[in-house]
């Protein structure tokens, strides 16, 4: 996927290309290529950018583009944060937006994981749309739960769900990362997120509150 590959698609080719090297692993050329803001910030995100992914975001009550300025202010450490994913899960609801239910319940599982009872609660509701919508539960969700799971002693449970994470995850995937963060793989951890060229600001919350 390299930048003349890209020069050469027209608008509606470039963008769907674009959506697909994000979900590939590769979030350099969706940041550079893509005319969809949501996927560019969201690319920005995954590169550990946070600033850059609020700069393209747009002024909007749209559930998908709330829970990416949360993930954004969560990466910058901003107090408002926490509020601010709690809008964005009360718009997927009202939305009933499947997807933005589920990112907005993991986002909210990370910023929960100190109290790990709280954050099984919270990501109980992704698992619950998974169910409803007949889906399997979103990987990086499972991730999270992981070591929600393990900060709450369920060790030998939480190694099962993070197996399964691992095992449906994308190569270069953050959910890769938080997989192996929850087996205790950091090197391999590592060895992903530098072939996904993911920031490290990404995965501090599964590091710093380790048990």
């Amino acid at each position: 996927m390299t930048d003349p590959f890209f020069a050469a698609l027209n608008a509606e080719e470039r963008l769907a290309q674009a959506a697909q090297a994000l979900a590939l692993g590769y979030p350099d050329v969706a940041a550079r290529w893509s005319a969809d803001p949501l996927v560019q910030a969201a690319a920005y995100l995954r590169l550990g950018q946070p600033l850059q992914a609020l700069a393209v975001l747009p002024e909007t009550q749209e559930a998908r583009a709330a829970v990416l300025e949360a993930r954004a202010s969560w990466q910058l450490q901003r107090s408002d944060a926490g509020p601010l994913a709690e809008n964005a899960r009360r718009l997927a609801r009202q939305a009933g937006d499947a997807g933005a239910i589920v990112a907005g319940a993991a986002l909210l599982g990370e910023m929960h994981l100190p109290e790990p009872r709280q954050a099984l609660r919270t990501l109980a509701e992704g698992l619950k749309v998974a169910e409803i919508i007949s889906e399997p539960a979103d990987v990086y969700l499972l991730a999270v739960l992981a070591h929600a799971q393990a900060r709450s002693g369920g060790l030998a449970k939480a190694r099962q769900t993070a197996q399964k994470a691992y095992s449906r995850s994308p190569e270069r995937s953050p959910a890769r990362v938080v997989a192996l963060l929850a087996l205790r793989c950091p090197r391999d951890a590592d060895e992903v997120a530098a072939a996904g060229k993911l920031g490290a600001v990404w995965f501090r919350p599964f590091i710093s509150a380790e048990p």
